[in-house]
């Protein structure tokens, strides 16, 4: 049996995700492990398909890569929630779901009729998780916040950046991009509901999740809360590498292909030493450092500084992939090509292990290339079963399959209730 003929790993739980950006990547995550995950979406379609970049630069709701992204795998509902008949529907989906996944502001589903009270007599079994800012309840429950927020407030920006240096402006703090303060609190929103379906197999019971953001990124700081709460250390910025409570060497070295490897004469203990001098003396650039004298811990320790800066000529005369594969296949040490983005799709190790999918986008009538899964799964595979779904493009379906025929549904249509 091949993997393609093999269940996902959530293969039969049934979910309904009202999320925005800040809960996205939480349903597709579902979504590619097998849950069917359907997206309720107003009738004008959720913001994300409004962010740009488009394919072939067209402005379209249904050709957002950003939202393409986020959104694999799942099925697309129409519903307007501020009528009646969207709340009445949205009901009758959420009874026979395994998961609510919503991201709405506190209060909004107690203003709806849609609290979990409700939603939990008309399905026990429902587990029920809000991902939020900052929670459903607290001071600060009903601020706004963005993704530079969370890692404003989590501590993750006070960590990254340029060396600290007093009064200078242009070395403040900066945040890591791709959405990751949105991410942690998926990540963390997935976690919670993973065990929450765990407690409902074994007994049936369903729960109430209340995920704050705000605090999944203040418990992804490294060490940097330990350090302060049992040394009183605070860490400081350091240019591209770790933030710590002291200052370390530079890591990242420049190649003479206008890149650079993330390396440094820091890792050269001394079983990596001697490979990795007698690289350089096969290119003419060890110098003295072939004595044996630098074996010693105390004398290598004295020499540092211009061992460094024999090490960074070395390297200014490799490539940055001469420089990654000489130093983990001859010295063994943990050496890496510093790569921007579009360097990933070429990678030889990403096409081996088949980490580009290829998934069809029929309307279009070609495929696109996708990131992938993030290990091999042999019995339980992850794998993208379809490409974002259009607007309401599920409506005949899966509302069919609570009790709303077809003329129904264009009765719906007709008083905006549905797309």
């Amino acid at each position: 049996m091949t993997t393609a003929n093999l269940p996902g790993a959530l293969q039969g739980t049934r979910v309904i995700e009202l999320a925005d950006r800040t809960g996205q990547w939480c349903g597709k995550l579902m979504a590619d492990f097998g849950a069917t995950v359907v997206k309720v979406e107003p009738p004008t379609g959720v913001e994300e398909r409004r962010v740009g970049p488009f394919y072939n630069d067209v402005e379209d709701i249904n050709r957002s890569l950003y939202f393409w992204h986020y959104n694999t795998s799942k099925q697309s509902v129409t519903l307007d929630l501020e009528q009646e008949a969207g709340r009445e529907l949205f009901k009758r989906l959420v009874a026979d779901a395994d998961v609510l996944l919503e991201t709405t502001a506190p209060g909004t589903m107690e203003r709806l009729g849609l609290s979990y009270d409700v939603l939990h007599a008309l399905n026990p079994r429902l587990v029920m998780c809000s991902l939020t800012s900052f929670g459903q309840t607290g001071p600060w429950r009903n601020y706004l916040a963005t993704d530079m927020t969370h890692l404003a407030g989590g501590g993750q920006m006070s960590a990254c950046g340029y060396d600290t240096i007093e009064d200078d402006p242009q070395l403040q703090p900066m945040a890591p991009g791709g959405g990751n303060g949105w991410h942690m609190g998926s990540h963390y929103a997935y976690i919670a509901i993973l065990a929450a379906l765990f407690h409902q197999q074994a007994t049936d019971e369903g729960q109430y999740l209340d995920v704050s953001a705000h605090e999944a990124a203040a418990l992804t700081t490294e060490m940097h809360v330990p350090m302060w709460i049992y040394a009183g250390q605070v860490p400081t910025r350091q240019t591209g590498r770790h933030a710590g409570a002291r200052p370390t060497p530079s890591t990242q070295l420049p190649t003479v292909d206008g890149r650079y490897v993330n390396g440094g004469a820091g890792q050269l203990q001394p079983n990596r030493w001697k490979p990795f001098v007698q690289w350089m003396d096969e290119k003419g650039m060890a110098d003295d450092l072939t004595d044996p004298k630098y074996l010693d811990a105390a004398v290598f320790q004295e020499n540092q500084a211009r061992i460094a800066q024999q090490v960074r000529d070395f390297v200014a005369t490799l490539t940055a992939e001469e420089a990654m594969k000489g130093a983990q296949e001859i010295a063994g040490m943990p050496w890496g090509a510093i790569r921007a983005p579009d360097d990933l799709l070429d990678d030889e190790h990403f096409r081996e292990r088949g980490f580009f999918p290829e998934v069809e986008h029929p309307e279009l009538g070609k495929s696109f290339t996708y990131p992938g899964a993030n290990a091999i799964y042999p019995r339980s595979p992850w794998r993208i079963y379809r490409r974002a779904p259009l607007l309401g493009e599920d409506n005949a379906t899966v509302l069919g399959a609570v009790g709303v025929d077809a003329a129904a549904l264009e009765r719906l249509r007709a008083q905006g209730v549905v797309a």
